[in-house]
């Protein structure tokens, strides 16, 4: 029998992939919101496919994040600018 690989769920197209082809998003203990590329940060996280056009819609819009992360309000705009940073430089357009 095989190892157990984690399975999550992209929260912009819905789809479950193993763990790691997905790139996690966290809200810290202190209410950060930031890339988390080793997926083991503390705080609450959510994960999104390495696809361009999942990032923009949850760009776009920002409640599927916000509410992904249980964070009252929109997402910070200073986070938002990180995540598309991160978009721009690690993701294949």
């Amino acid at each position: 029998m095989g190892k157990h690989v984690p399975i999550r769920t992209c929260i912009a197209c819905r789809t479950q992939r193993p763990k790691r082809e997905l790139i996690r998003i966290v809200r810290t203990p202190e209410g950060e919101v930031h890339v988390d590329p080793t997926g083991k940060a503390k705080g609450r996280g959510a994960y999104l496919c390495p696809e361009v056009t999942c990032w923009e819609r949850v760009l776009k819009r920002n409640t599927i994040l916000s509410h992904a992360l249980k964070v009252e309000g929109p997402i910070p705009a200073e986070a938002v600018e990180e995540l598309r940073a991160y978009m721009a430089t690690h993701l294949a357009q």
